[in-house]
């Protein structure tokens, strides 16, 4: 499989310890590829019109795009216990954990985006809006020990990349209980092998 990627996107993260934590890895070979909300990719949108990463190829040609959906084939490929739950209680649970990370991802980047502007041209009230909103996911992300699934890896790669790109937020400030949970995350080999860096 080849997979359209880049060391700093925490979609291609997701994507990554998702395929590190199904075996799946071992089988990817990736294509770093650049991306940018403000120039498109003439070349990756050949094979998707979307011209985002990741992309994945598969083997038998298909091309698969949207970091869930890559999610979802990788586990149909993984012999043992499904990261993507079957019985609809831990599905539901699964996908709600999924839905929060996924979404505190999108709120990162567009604040990332908004702080990135000249600063005279920054919102003081769109700021606001995606920290406060940040706030909210944090609050509501009570993660429980249990066998890793998609929600997790989510929101593992949500909090690490908050760690990456707002270094100075905080987040772990009065939320013991999802910071212990992080920790104990980050010592697993597919989170090790997946950390982000500009380059």
């Amino acid at each position: 499989m080849k997979l359209y990627w880049s060391p700093r996107s925490p979609f291609v993260r997701k994507v990554m310890v998702f395929a590190h934590e199904t075996g799946a890895a071992a089988r990817i070979e990736t294509v770093k590829t650049l991306v940018s909300s403000t120039a498109a990719n003439p070349e990756l949108m050949r094979i998707n019109p979307l011209g985002k990463i990741p992309t994945l190829v598969t083997d038998d040609g298909q091309v698969l795009f949207d970091s869930y959906v890559i999610c979802e084939y990788l586990d149909s490929l993984n012999r043992h216990r499904k990261l993507i739950p079957e019985k609809a209680d831990a599905r539901w649970q699964a996908l709600r954990w999924h839905a929060l990370g996924d979404n505190l991802l999108d709120n990162s980047l567009l604040w990332r985006n908004e702080r990135l502007r000249p600063a005279a041209q920054q919102s003081p009230e769109t700021l606001a809006a995606y920290d406060a909103k940040t706030r909210s996911v944090l609050e509501a992300a009570g993660l429980a020990a249990t066998a890793v699934t998609i929600g997790h890896v989510a929101l593992a790669v949500s909090l690490g990349y908050l760690d990456f790109r707002f270094p100075d937020l905080g987040w772990r400030d009065g939320r013991r209980t999802i910071a212990d949970w992080h920790e104990s995350f980050t010592l697993r080999p597919s989170y090790q092998a997946t950390l982000p860096v500009d380059a």
